[in-house]
């Protein structure tokens, strides 16, 4: 539609300037040279000035009317056909042009077509009237008022009909309005205009032709003052217009406005909801899934073990399996190797759990290197335990990460919930207490049973109370005494925690100690320890032995070595007792050591620097490397009482022992063993060089007051060991600690 209203409307054009081109042409060819006078020098002049600076515009349309109307008017009967169409055509450019420079959005074109239209326009008018009523300026030149009226009026409605049909016609080509739209609304109002300047052109060319100046001068002013009376009206009603389309303008601008806030107001409300909606989920998905695995979290295995229960309580649900995982050794790959790291093995790891085949499961990640599994419905007891399987056999698999080959292992405990369970707490804390077990005994995985509960109440009450005796005072300590096998002097003492419950009696350090590792109660524990036995031996040292002093060794946990302040402590216990740095000894198992191994000799160098020394207890059970061990600052190896108990048969251990002091000796290490109970056990570790040995063969763990009997009588010890043990080495002499 719009392109076939764009080829009408070039047609128009090409039209118009055709037909106007002709009209000019012809008007050039026959122009009256004749005629030419000091009055058409002024009718044109006066058009040209008029069609420039005097122009009204009539409100709410785009009708311009000039003084210069009526002199166009006025050339028609003064001057004719061709003067007039040259005149107006003129005007019409002029005019235009005028309007371009004051900023109106004009084009070439249009201004070409305006002036086209005026040519044609009045061409056509003065020739139809030429044709009708005769020549114009004949019939003016007559005198005849009558036949001038005539004439005007013809001239008047005709050149309004040809200019306004030819400007309505272009006008709807442009805009797709319909013509009589266009007429009515632009160009009606434009009649009037030509009337009124037909009328003063008539009253100037009769004053003209008779010679009468006050005529011509009261025409011109009534013409000047109807033409400013005008104008000032069109002003007002400009000013008036204006302001009410402000006031409309603001009005409509308010009610957008309003319109617009509202729309925003809504479309607010609604992005609002969107993203309330989005929160929601969002932290809906946040609440019940972890953010490193995007694994379910523990909130969400709480919540299904609990709809689970609900299940089968009302007796639609079916039995299900509960699985407790807790990867081995994950912080040494965390501490080894940072965080970052240890991130993306976890997410490796979640990705295995959830790749394996088991019906329907539920894998979450319940916190730290702990995951849990829950298996719907599994087909039977045994099918659990084989996931069970499937899963240690899929984790201890390598994992590569920065072309790194990492290894590790899980521990799993296994909860079968058939009935007896009323909340999911209870269901996740009997599988965390299968899966302590597994980690004790080395298992892959432990099924959970009634005793398991039994035993972790137990222990609980055993954190309980040792949490009591530490405030209470109710711990002890005895010494068991280490003697140079060479002069069965006694060298030093080891200290031994011992516990008299006031209800259950003598409490085995088995049973406790474990407990306190694994509560973390063994930091405070030991720090007692180690300021008790240290005030003890200082107390002994000023009794008996003020010359050559004991050594006293004092078991050290690993968990210390996460502790910030033992350096302090250690060297609070050393000012505090006032016993020398080299007297007190640190017992520190391998596997202790090695479980974070940079960790500890960064500790144990600071220990060693302060003058304190370090033994490794139990050695030989443990996976120390040599090369970790060259880099130990220890002074001391402790041989295992496992190796020495079976140093007479021939289970080979003789020849480990044989091993072990060689190896001390080449690092310049002391070498003690532990658990020497019989003569021969002695008699070969001397053979071997080892230096020093403790056992019940030289006197089992002493009290303070069998301690002090001890001291005070010069150190015999076949009155707490093997009676005729000191007839071996006659007068045994206690030699200085070094």
């Amino acid at each position: 539609m719009k392109d076939r209203l764009k080829n009408r409307l070039d047609i128009a054009y090409i039209g118009a300037f055709a037909f106007s081109l002709a009209a000019l042409g012809a008007s050039v060819y026959s122009f009256p040279v004749a005629s030419v006078d000091g009055r058409l020098f002024v009718i044109v002049s006066a058009t040209l000035i008029f069609s420039t600076f005097a122009q009204i515009q009539l409100p709410r349309v785009k009708v311009h009317i000039t003084v210069s109307d009526i002199l166009v008017f006025l050339a028609i009967i003064l001057y004719g056909l061709e003067i007039a169409t040259l005149l107006a055509f003129a005007e019409s450019i002029t005019a235009s042009a005028s309007f371009k420079k004051r900023g109106i959005n004009i084009t070439t074109r249009t201004i070409l077509l305006n002036g086209a239209i005026a040519a044609i326009s009045t061409y056509a008018t003065v020739k139809a009237a030429e044709l009708i009523i005769g020549a114009p300026e004949v019939l003016t030149s007559a005198g005849d008022a009558s036949g001038l009226a005539v004439t005007l009026a013809f001239l008047a409605l005709t050149l309004f009909l040809t200019n306004s049909v030819l400007v309505t016609l272009f006008t709807s080509l442009k805009t797709g309005r319909s013509l009589w739209e266009v007429w009515y609304l632009n160009c009606l109002n434009g009649l009037i205009l030509y009337l009124t300047a037909a009328f003063f052109a008539g009253l100037i060319a009769t004053a003209i032709y008779s010679f009468n100046s006050l005529l011509v001068g009261i025409g011109l002013a009534t013409a000047g003052l109807i033409y400013f009376t005008f104008w000032r009206y069109v002003t007002d009603v400009k000013k008036t217009s204006a302001k009410a389309e402000q006031v409309e303008r603001e009005r409509a601008e308010q009610a957008e406005r309003h319109v617009e806030e509202l729309e925003h107001h809504v479309a607010q409300k609604d992005k609002a909801e969107v993203a309330l909606r989005k929160s929601r989920e969002k932290f809906r998905h946040a609440a019940f899934h972890d953010s490193l695995t995007g694994l379910p979290n523990r909130n969400y295995f709480r919540k299904r073990i609990g709809e689970l229960l609900a299940s089968r309580r009302s007796g639609t649900g079916k039995h299900f399996a509960v699985l407790f995982l807790d990867l081995n050794r994950f912080k040494r790959i965390n501490d080894s190797f940072g965080h970052s790291f240890g991130d993306q093995y976890l997410k490796r790891i979640a990705n295995r759990l959830e790749t394996l085949e088991c019906g329907r499961k539920v894998v979450s990640r319940l916190g730290g290197d702990e995951f849990g599994v829950i298996l719907e419905r599994p087909e039977s007891y045994e099918a659990a335990e084989s996931f069970a399987s499937s899963i240690a056999e899929a984790i201890a698999r390598p994992v590569e990460i920065d072309e790194k080959q990492i290894y590790t292992g899980v521990s799993i405990g296994i909860v079968i919930c058939e009935g007896g369970y009323d909340s999911a707490e209870e269901v996740i804390r009997d599988s965390d207490i299968a899966m302590y077990h597994a980690k004790e005994s080395k298992k892959p995985f432990v099924v959970f049973d009634k005793a398991m509960h039994e035993y972790a109440v137990k222990q609980l009450e055993i954190e309980t109370d040792v949490r009591q005796a530490i405030e209470n005072n109710e711990l002890m300590l005895n010494y068991q005494p280490i003697v140079d096998l060479e002069t069965l002097a006694i060298s030093g003492l080891e200290a031994l925690v011992r516990w008299n419950h006031p209800v259950r009696g003598f409490v085995s350090p088995v049973e406790f100690v474990p407990v306190c590792e694994s509560t973390g109660l063994i930091v405070p524990l030991t720090r007692w320890i180690l300021k008790e036995a240290c005030q003890r031996t200082a107390d002994w040292t000023q009794e008996y032995l003020p010359d050559s002093p004991l050594f006293i060794s004092v078991n050290l946990s690993g968990r210390h070595f996460a502790d910030p302040d033992i350096l302090e402590h250690i060297k609070e216990v050393l000012d505090s007792t006032g016993i020398a740095a080299s007297q007190l000894k640190l017992e520190i198992t391998e596997s202790a050591v090695m479980d974070n191994a940079e960790t500890a000799i960064e500790a144990l160098m600071r220990i060693r620097g302060m003058g304190v020394r370090v033994s490794i207890d139990d050695f030989g059970t443990g996976y120390s490397s040599l090369s970790y061990l060259h880099r130990f600052p220890v002074s001391t190896l402790k041989i295992d009482r496992s190796f020495v108990s079976g140093i007479g048969s021939e289970t080979g251990n003789g020849k480990l022992v044989a091993t072990i002091v060689a190896m001390a000796k080449t690092l310049d290490l002391d070498v003690i063993a532990e658990g020497i109970e019989t003569a021969d056990q002695m008699d070969h570790l001397r053979a071997l060089g080892c230096e020093f040995g403790q056992g019940y063969l030289f006197s089992k763990p002493l009290a303070l007051s069998e301690v002090a009997e001890l001291l005070n009588t010069g150190f015999t010890v076949g009155s707490h060991g093997n009676p005729g043990l000191a007839d071996r080495w006659p007068n045994p002499q206690r030699p200085a600690v070094s």
